[in-house]
């Protein structure tokens, strides 16, 4: 941002740099495929939380395309500290997402096996698969990869849809009064279940990442990010209340069923969906890897031209325009951390939850500091609104009591060092960062 102000910044939205990127490939649809496969709304349906954070996404949305997507609305307004904070912790989210979906493929392989064969496979080539596959499918073309993430997720939440469809003609259809009066909810109760409404509406700002490959991305990805929002919180409301309701009468409880919907489809007479259903889920969660490693790629290949990484992170493929290393370096670390994981012992629904509380920290980073940065970039064109600056206000202090929540709610002593684990990472970056910072500053002392 050297001889620029940040109002310069904000009126060249569509920059110049396409990073080695191929720019307008991506329309509408794969655009908002990007969003809801890294949601994979389809995998957990459960509550979700206001669409605040949607909304301050997207108003930055329409001022700056870029493949750093939140770090990059964070880094051009706020001091450049922030910056790194937003950068570390969108990295962080997006490659722990990964790795917590690539953990709930592994689940849902075994369920599958054990179904069809009554056989579990070995967890390190499973792991292996997914990682590789979606690093393949990532580096070979984004248009293909956001194709097929699009209609992986349409045929997961249409069978989903169907079940839930069926199951109101035969049953009727009921109001649950004690949902809608929250009976038996308690505040204790309140932190996990926020933590995990979080986690199943992270990812729906993830097309911001695509700033250089969509159409008209000043258009195209505001749309995708409230499309996403408005959509998915719609049907993860649904799904849970239909579940809820549904599970009345069952003698185990929802929350111990290893597969609640092919539970459902039997008890709405079409166990064949069940099954489809869980084999949806599993590929939804290779659909939602692939999305991670997309929009983890290219945060790295942002990151790297800032500076805060070595340039080859930088590189593109002139043929696929795609980030090579930095998919690899994403696919790779997923794959070694959830081997880590694996070796010492923890299923895949264990990765999926603590690998999924971890991204919790980084998301809720990123998406308070643009929060706070959106009135600051409109005042800077201009455009100052009090009640979108208190709306921003309000997305913060929302984000706050959701740490607050999760870190007085942490049941176990795995929870409790998921947030300590968060803060050595981000310590690490902001270590990193300084040391950067220095040898730039010698350099420069010794150019003169």
């Amino acid at each position: 941002m050297t001889g620029q102000t940040k109002g310069e910044v904000y009126s060249q939205p569509a920059a110049n740099q396409n990073y080695g990127l191929h720019t307008g490939v991506l329309g509408p649809l794969e655009t908002l495929a990007q969003s809801v496969s890294a949601m994979a709304p389809s995998t957990s349906p459960s509550l979700t939380i206001p669409f605040l954070v949607g909304f301050c996404v997207s108003r930055f949305a329409r001022l700056s395309a870029s493949p750093g997507s939140l770090y990059s609305y964070a880094s051009d307004t706020l001091p450049p500290v922030f910056g790194v904070f937003a950068a570390w912790g969108l990295l962080l989210a997006y490659l722990a997402t990964g790795a917590s979906v690539a953990g709930g493929a592994l689940y849902y392989a075994g369920v599958l096996s054990q179904q069809f064969f009554h056989w579990t496979p070995p967890a390190l080539p499973v792991l292996a698969l997914v990682s590789l596959v979606a690093g393949l499918i990532a580096y070979r073309d984004v248009k293909l990869s956001a194709e097929l993430m699009l209609w992986i997720e349409v045929v997961s939440v249409s069978l989903i849809l169907i079940v839930l469809v069926v199951m109101l003609f035969r049953f009727g259809l009921h109001f649950d009064l004690d949902q809608l009066r929250l009976k038996g909810v308690s505040l204790s109760a309140l932190g996990p279940a926020m933590v995990l409404a979080m986690f199943s509406f992270v990812g729906f700002e993830s097309a911001t990442t695509l700033g250089n490959e969509a159409r008209e991305p000043l258009k195209t990805i505001p749309r995708a990010v409230l499309q996403c929002a408005i959509l998915a919180g719609v049907f993860f409301m649904l799904c849970s209340y239909s579940e809820v309701l549904g599970f009345r009468g069952y003698s185990s409880q929802l929350s111990d069923a290893t597969s609640p919907l092919h539970l459902l489809a039997a008890k709405a007479g079409i166990s064949p969906l069940g099954v489809a259903i869980d084999f949806g889920a599993a590929v939804s969660m290779f659909a939602c890897v692939l999305a991670c490693t997309t929009a983890a790629a290219r945060v790295l290949l942002r990151m790297a031209h800032a500076k805060l990484l070595p340039a080859a992170l930088e590189r593109t493929n002139r043929r696929h325009g795609t980030p090579g290393t930095a998919i690899a370096l994403s696919a790779g670390l997923m794959f070694v951390s959830t081997a880590a994981l694996s070796l010492r012992n923890a299923s895949g629904s264990d990765m999926y939850d603590w690998a999924g509380s971890l991204s919790v920290f980084g998301f809720l980073t990123a998406y308070a500091l643009v929060a706070a940065a959106l009135p600051f970039a409109r005042r800077a064109l201009g455009q100052h609104s009090h009640w979108v600056a208190g709306i921003s206000m309000l997305t913060v202090v929302v984000m706050i009591l959701i740490v607050i929540f999760d870190l007085r709610s942490a049941t176990d002593e795995v929870h409790a060092r998921i947030p300590w684990i968060y803060l050595g990472i981000i310590a690490a970056g902001l270590a990193w960062y300084a040391v950067r910072r220095k040898q730039a500053e010698v350099a420069k002392n010794m150019s003169k």
